[in-house]
């Protein structure tokens, strides 16, 4: 049985922590498990029995990012499976947020994952195989008010991935954004900063991320389920791989209902929308000039 290595990101808490879980327990599979600090790793002793490489990282840290990628060579040879799971979240009106909090969230759910990634890419250009699992989130796709800048992390993941996903199909490599809605992990308690509303204006939303925080570890979605839904798709459905995977029921019915949508205000302006190019013939005439 031909074993393929894992890579997880930031699997201290949440679904990372519940991918280590089920993969170090799994028989093909090699593991390099990552968090910020060696002891929040302890919990993975138990399975380990030489397949399972744990490795101190902060993807904010780019000398700790290639050496992460070294190590995992290192132990097993190579990486089969980058999952980017590593981030946080924010919770603050556009006006009142914290920028300095604000940017380190995009250096984690952003460029962190970028730095990654391509420590990672070149490894799997030269197997001519991989796959990049990135964890996006409903709130790549649909967004909702005080989430602004936590949205513009994970839209950037969503843009990102696409454009790898078409630069590497030739290659071997795939690609899968992993969507979930609400899930029992820490991202709406611990894992997200919040700055409560100060103006009257926006007093109304104050109630909102107040029940965000309460609703925290008490959601519809099971990480445990979602884990194994994950791992199932790289290790048993590759051929047939999701460039999009939604999960849960919010997450489903939002992302139909955003597209549905989408796809018909775009119907709606298809005439107005063609009327700002040039007419054909002149596009016709460019074209023989050039």
């Amino acid at each position: 049985m031909m074993k393929k290595t894992w890579l997880v990101t930031g699997t201290h808490t949440g679904f990372g922590k519940e991918l280590a879980t089920q993969l170090a327990q799994r028989d093909d599979v090699n593991l390099v498990a990552t968090s910020r600090k060696f002891g929040q790793l302890d919990y993975l002793d138990q399975y380990n029995h030489g397949q399972i490489a744990k490795v101190i990282l902060d993807v904010t840290n780019h000398e700790q990012v290639v050496n992460a990628a070294k190590d995992a060579v290192t132990a097993f040879g190579t990486v089969d499976v980058l999952v980017n799971n590593a981030g946080l979240g924010y919770f603050g009106t556009f006006e009142e947020s914290n920028l300095a909090d604000v940017k380190y969230m995009f250096d984690v759910n952003v460029w962190g994952l970028v730095d990654i990634t391509r420590e990672i890419l070149p490894i799997m250009r030269k197997q001519k195989s991989g796959v990049i699992v990135n964890f996006s989130s409903i709130g790549g796709l649909y967004s909702f008010p005080t989430l602004a800048f936590y949205h513009g992390t994970k839209y950037a993941v969503e843009g990102i991935t696409e454009s790898i996903a078409k630069e590497v199909k030739d290659l071997g490599i795939k690609t899968m954004l992993v969507e979930p809605s609400g899930f029992r992990t820490d991202w709406a308690g611990r894992s997200s900063n919040k700055t409560m509303p100060t103006h009257e204006d926006y007093n109304q939303f104050g109630d909102f991320i107040k029940q965000m925080a309460d609703g925290a570890h008490h959601e519809p979605g099971d990480p445990v389920k979602a884990a194994a839904i994950i791992i199932n798709q790289v290790q048993n459905h590759l051929d047939n791989l999701p460039a999009r995977l939604p999960l849960g029921k919010v997450s489903s019915d939002l992302a139909i209902e955003k597209y549905t949508e989408t796809l018909q205000n775009f119907k709606d302006l298809r005439n107005l929308s063609l009327s700002a190019d040039f007419p054909e013939e002149k596009q016709l005439i460019s074209k023989e000039q050039a």
